[in-house]
């Protein structure tokens, strides 16, 4: 079997049709076979249970599993037979989720060095009473945090570019970096940014 095939994301629709997360590959097979979703042909939209779905035959190019018998092509959407709850619609507070909110980018002097060159800076430090939270930390540069010290921005005389705060969730926060073309079709920036009525 192809590792880097079943390493691959796959959509998970709700049995609405709405994006619920994405699973990888290997994932959505095993779900396929023991019938808990069904593959999506994305020139028709038909779906197909796992008996159906691995008689097909891979068009030349696409990501496939290989096994003895046969080669079962990678689903890029797979639809539940049954009801699953949407995501919810907060942020975790993860060191990822903190690169994405400030965009990779030094909040006090704005340069976008790699990741590796960036640090999580607490705006009021622990050792004075701060915490480790979506409203008091902010990414910084090794250079600016080491300026900054064990001191508030005002006590070292720095200027923050943003005000730090929980970010609103946004599918940003839910997909991988790099989504598969074909997900647009089930996607869109309005069905996930328009406001949500309690």
């Amino acid at each position: 079997m192809n590792c880097s095939a079943l390493s691959r994301p796959t959509l998970v629709l709700n049995k609405s049709w709405q994006p619920v997360r994405v699973a990888t590959a290997a994932r959505c097979l095993i779900m396929l076979w023991n019938g808990t979703v069904k593959a999506v042909d994305l020139t028709d939209y038909q779906t197909y249970s796992w008996e159906d779905w691995s008689r097909l035959q891979p068009p030349d190019g696409q990501a496939v599993v290989r096994t003895v018998q046969r080669d079962i092509l990678v689903p890029e959407v797979v639809v539940l037979q049954s009801y699953a709850k949407l995501p919810r619609q907060t942020v975790t507070f993860s060191r990822r989720n903190l690169f994405r909110r400030d965009d990779y980018q030094c909040q006090y002097c704005g340069c976008k060095p790699s990741s590796a060159e960036l640090t999580i800076d607490h705006v009021i430090p622990r050792s004075q009473g701060g915490g480790s939270s979506w409203e008091n930390c902010v990414l910084a540069c090794i250079k600016c945090n080491t300026r900054k010290g064990g001191r508030t921005p005002q006590q070292a005389n720095m200027l923050l570019r943003t005000h730090p705060a929980r970010p609103r969730w946004t599918h940003l926060f839910s997909m991988p970096k790099h989504r598969i073309s074909s997900w647009s079709k089930f996607i869109s920036d309005a069905y996930w940014d328009v406001e949500l009525q309690e």
